[in-house]
């Protein structure tokens, strides 16, 4: 079994530094993969809502684990997000009330997070509280954000009501996007950092700039991508349905590269955005002052 970090979130609960994403993984398809990746050695996976799969994972989680009674419940960290359609006091609780249910098999969620900053402060505002509420429940074990900036951060560390600091932050990162400004605040405020896409959502898989490090520590250039996320100290989430690279994913765990070699990789930044990028989104402020110009 390959031997996978963990990470101790500022809830004091524990994530496994690697995890699957389910990012796209059709229905069909998430009930085949997750079982496969629980048998390889995961036990973290990501899913969302806006995913379409919440209840298939679960689901899969929970029959696995009657087949494999060694592992406990306690042993799967499980993740779910609420979309920005979601986001309020009220539509929260109606969205986590429909997480909670679609993971009825498994009982409850590990961490639940904020998909991205996208509406404004009162919604926002409302969807913490909401989240806030769900972990006094005893539902949902920690909460956090995902697609925040540093502005987004400040906004929500500010409130006058906030119980609950942010567990996690799920960003995208990667060596040609290492957010160094984010990440910095992020460690400062104890904030746990997750990379989504760490291989660049499959367009640097095959950078001619990672070649001399796959053969110094001859590796794949997605294991040393993966590697780099964990040498900085994220959990790092690389998605995949293809069965053949669950392990080799997994142990990217064991590469240790070396501090040389990850400064060379962090020089590759570039600001390359491969997916969707909520954390600039404009607080409400911000939108005032574009009406006025």
């Amino acid at each position: 079994m390959v031997s996978v970090p963990n990470v101790k979130l500022n809830s004091g609960k524990i994530i496994p530094a690697v995890g699957l994403g389910v990012w796209k993984t059709p229905q069909n398809l998430a009930s085949q993969i997750v079982p496969k990746a629980l048998d390889a050695g995961y036990r973290h996976v990501d899913s969302a809502a806006i995913y379409k799969n919440e209840e298939e994972v679960s689901e899969a989680i929970a029959s696995w684990l009657k087949k494999n009674p060694s592992v406990k419940r306690e042993d799967i960290f499980y993740t779910s997000k609420v979309f920005d359609s979601d986001h309020g006091y009220e539509k929260t609780k109606k969205a986590i009330e429909l997480s909670l249910e679609k993971a009825k098999s498994i009982g409850y969620i590990d961490l639940l997070l904020v998909h991205s900053p996208q509406s404004d402060y009162e919604k926002r505002h409302g969807t913490w509280m909401a989240l806030q509420e769900a972990v006094e429940s005893g539902k949902v074990k920690s909460i956090g954000v995902s697609n925040y900036g540093v502005k987004h951060l400040k906004e929500l560390l500010a409130y006058p009501d906030l119980k609950i600091k942010p567990a996690l932050n799920q960003i995208e990162l990667h060596p040609w996007l290492t957010r160094s400004e984010l990440v910095d605040f992020l460690q400062k405020e104890g904030i746990a950092i997750e990379a989504y896409s760490p291989l660049g959502n499959g367009k640097k898989v095959n950078d001619p700039a990672l070649e001399p490090f796959a053969k110094k520590y001859n590796k794949t250039n997605a294991q040393i991508l993966i590697a780099w996320s964990l040498a900085r100290g994220f959990i790092v989430l690389p998605k995949t349905v293809t069965e053949s690279r669950l392990l080799p994913n997994l142990e990217s765990a064991e590469v240790k590269l070396s501090e040389e070699d990850v400064k060379k990789l962090d020089a590759l930044d570039e600001h390359f955005v491969t997916c969707w990028d909520p954390i600039e989104y404009p607080l409400d402020s911000e939108k005032k002052e574009e009406k006025k110009d």
